[in-house]
């Protein structure tokens, strides 16, 4: 396929998209060594630059992404009007939070002591509808699933006090 083509399937491509795929940056078209073609937005030994029409520039915050992508440095700053929280302010939204989260590890910790109960050790009584016996597992494996589900979520919820400051 010629340049022109290639352009103007590209060109296609990107219409067909809307204009957020156009504000994605500059667009490379690289050719490897068995002469196969490859458009980018990362820029590589062997690529050119697209000159696609219509297309909107990047955001500064997304050129420095794909800078820093490519290998260069890309300066991370606090902008000065930026809000900040004073240490006391943060250590009471701090202990609020882990007020809360004891309280859900409490809750959680409660149904997983009910849930291993209502299991008895795989064996939970079986039900009046539950003649049939694939009912019966079928309780038996959803009851394994919501006691794995709350360990996992016990495992999460101290992970998430100990990352408290």
């Amino acid at each position: 396929m010629n340049t022109m083509k290639y352009l103007g399937a590209l060109a296609l491509l990107l219409a067909g998209l809307g204009a957020p795929a156009l504000a994605q940056g500059t667009i490379y078209m690289c050719v490897d060594a068995g002469g196969r073609r490859e458009l980018t937005d990362i820029n590589k030994p062997g690529c050119k630059v697209l000159d696609v029409p219509g297309a909107i520039p990047a955001p500064p915050s997304f050129q420095r992404r794909a800078n820093a992508r490519e290998g260069g440095a890309a300066p991370v700053t606090t902008p000065s009007n930026f809000p900040r929280v004073d240490n006391y302010l943060q250590r009471q939204r701090d202990n609020d939070r882990r007020e809360i989260l004891n309280d859900e590890l409490r809750s959680e910790e409660k149904k997983l002591a009910d849930l291993k109960r209502d299991f008895n050790n795989g064996e939970p009584e079986r039900m009046g509808n539950e003649r049939n016996y694939v009912k019966y597992q079928e309780r038996v494996a959803d009851m394994r699933e919501n006691i794995n589900r709350s360990e996992k979520n016990i495992e999460a919820l101290r992970r998430e006090i100990g990352s408290i400051h």
